[in-house]
């Protein structure tokens, strides 16, 4: 489900500016910007990722938290809020609670290779690992296996899992798959 037409002015010029705050590493000025924004609006899924982003950033994680909620509720065929919601979860030390957010999540969006790598980073730290080889094996043969052979390998929560990705044992078994 792709996101709603792009906002009308000035809140599309509000939400721009909001960006290129982040982009410039500015939350502060980008929460000013997203201040702008009609009051309506504030439920808008754009105007949500982008808030989200900015608390994410700002590592405020106990408030980027409602507002991923928030974004699950009036765009639940999104992917990017459930995912959001268990990173902010994940980050206030809650991994139980976000990979029960994320779980129902995979079965909606079989097809995002970021919902499985999210499930298999909560698993190593939940200490599912074998749970945590099904969805890394399900991530690369979904993403590209390059750049999600770099991402795990770069990744501390797939630590225990670092000798099999090394040994290319992942993407081995893409090519397999062929």
């Amino acid at each position: 489900m792709p996101l709603k037409k792009r906002l009308a002015p000035p809140n599309c010029h509000f939400l721009d500016a909001a960006v290129g705050w982040l982009e410039l590493g500015n939350p502060g000025e980008a929460l000013s910007e997203l201040g702008q924004i009609a009051p309506d609006l504030g439920k808008d899924p754009q105007v949500l990722e982008v808030r989200w982003q900015v608390f994410a950033r700002s590592e405020k994680w106990d408030q980027s938290l409602p507002i991923a909620q928030t974004y699950c509720e009036v765009a639940p065929g999104l992917a990017q809020g459930w995912l959001h919601q268990a990173v902010s979860l994940y980050r206030l030390n809650r991994t139980q609670e976000a990979w029960n957010v994320l779980l129902p999540a995979a079965k909606k969006f079989p097809r995002s290779w970021i919902v499985a790598y999210d499930l298999a980073c909560y698993a190593c730290q939940l200490e599912k690992v074998e749970e945590a080889r099904r969805w890394l094996r399900k991530a690369f043969r979904l993403g590209e296996t390059k750049e999600v052979k770099l991402l795990s390998l770069a990744d501390p929560d797939l630590a225990i899992l670092w000798p099999e990705i090394e040994d290319s044992a992942f993407d081995l078994e893409r090519e397999s798959l062929k």
